[in-house]
């Protein structure tokens, strides 16, 4: 908890909500759950949510990178962790030593995998990655025979699991995910005719969880929807999951703007009337898109103007999103220096969602919790 002498700006994190999330997704699949924490667990806090989730019975984590694999086990975590990232082979030695699970995505990836596995003595644990339309990394479906024959013959190697990616799972009406399911079974199939047994085959996502029951197989990787966010405007609510994630700051001024006159870099906002704005010390240094400045300052892209709770109304930020502050026009209304202002969360009967945010600054709610940085201290209750 930080203390009410630190910076007004502060993140509070939920573990409740996590846990709701966690137990509502296993509910639905009924199959066991790798919970991906990659990029700071989606703004919520590598460690602590990592922790909260293995004292949960959590069957395995997913991280993007070997450095956050490496922080977890340092940490103390131990349930399995698998980097779901293209491996630099100069880096093998730290999988190893660490226990991470790798994922193996072409023929030459498997042979540097075995070479450093033989090197140090060790059997690595390895995912085989199947390309099936993301086109980013691992071998095509319908080339995976070899792969697969290669990999389960390799003896330093031990094919943990199967996988592959969904382009398209977060809009429930679209066909690429029955495509991918389809390839993703042939290739699977090349287990069954050499005679090797099956790995955990993983295909499902946050969408793939809310509307593809076909792809759950013996393991799901909810990401975003375990924090509460539904991927996609598309998206069907299939899950109840609540947000764990809330945003807030408090005022540090207020001032009179006089009609005619304008706020922020450019003078781009321009008073219409007597009015009062109060200044909030949060911006773009800490992950608060420029976007969300008022219409008139927007960066490219922007819908819409970003709005705050202040006083349990909702009130539009105006002129431009500075790297430290933001200003806001609350007109006739009144405010104090230390006023609570929700950015993110609940405050009195309204609400103000990570993915409406996200509708505003013409992004998707990933990029909004993933670009909260460390500077914002983060709170955790629950738990």
């Amino acid at each position: 908890m930080t203390s009410l002498a630190g910076r007004p700006t502060r993140i509070v994190v939920d573990l409740d909500a996590i846990t709701h999330n966690l137990h509502a997704i296993r509910a639905r699949v009924g199959v066991p759950t790798m919970a991906i924490v990659k990029a700071n667990a989606y703004g919520h806090g590598l460690l602590p949510v990592a922790r909260h989730l293995q004292a949960q019975g959590v069957e395995r984590l997913g991280v993007a990178f070997v450095e956050e694999g490496i922080a977890l086990r340092e940490a103390g975590i131990r349930v399995p962790i698998l980097v779901l990232g293209g491996i630099f082979g100069p880096q093998l030695g730290q999988f190893l030593a660490h226990d991470l699970e790798i994922t193996v995505s072409s023929l030459d990836k498997l042979r540097q995998v075995e070479a450093a596995a033989e090197a140090a003595g060790r059997k690595a644990a390895v995912h085989l990655k199947i390309d099936t339309g993301m086109a980013r990394i691992g071998v095509h479906g319908a080339s995976a025979g070899p792969f697969i024959e290669a990999a389960v013959a390799a003896r330093a190697c031990a094919v943990v699991g199967v996988y592959s990616h969904l382009a398209c799972a977060d809009d429930p009406a679209h066909p690429m995910t029955a495509l991918q399911l389809a390839r993703f079974a042939t290739a699977c199939a090349h287990f069954e005719r050499i005679g090797a047994p099956m790995p955990l085959r993983h295909l499902a996502n946050s969408g793939g969880v809310l509307h593809f029951p076909d792809t759950w197989l013996d393991l799901v990787r909810p990401g975003l929807l375990l924090y509460g966010v539904l991927p996609d405007p598309a998206a069907r609510a299939t899950v109840d999951v609540r947000p764990a994630l809330s945003l807030v700051s408090r005022v540090v001024y207020f001032k009179v703007v006089r009609a005619g006159d304008t706020v922020s870099y450019g003078a781009t906002w321009t008073a219409g009337r007597d009015t009062r704005v109060v200044t909030v010390p949060v911006g773009y240094g800490d992950g608060w898109p420029r976007a969300l400045s008022s219409p008139t300052a927007s960066a490219p892209g922007a819908r819409r103007g970003g709005e705050v709770l202040l006083r349990g109304r909702r009130h539009p930020l105006v002129g431009r999103v500075c790297m430290d502050q933001f200003m806001v026009d609350i007109g006739a209304d009144s405010a104090w220096n230390e006023d609570e202002v929700v950015l993110v969360g609940r405050q009195g009967d309204d609400a103000i969602g990570v993915a409406e945010v996200a509708e505003r600054a013409g992004t998707i709610p990933y990029e909004i919790l993933v670009g909260l940085n460390l500077r914002i201290p983060r709170e955790y209750v629950g738990g």
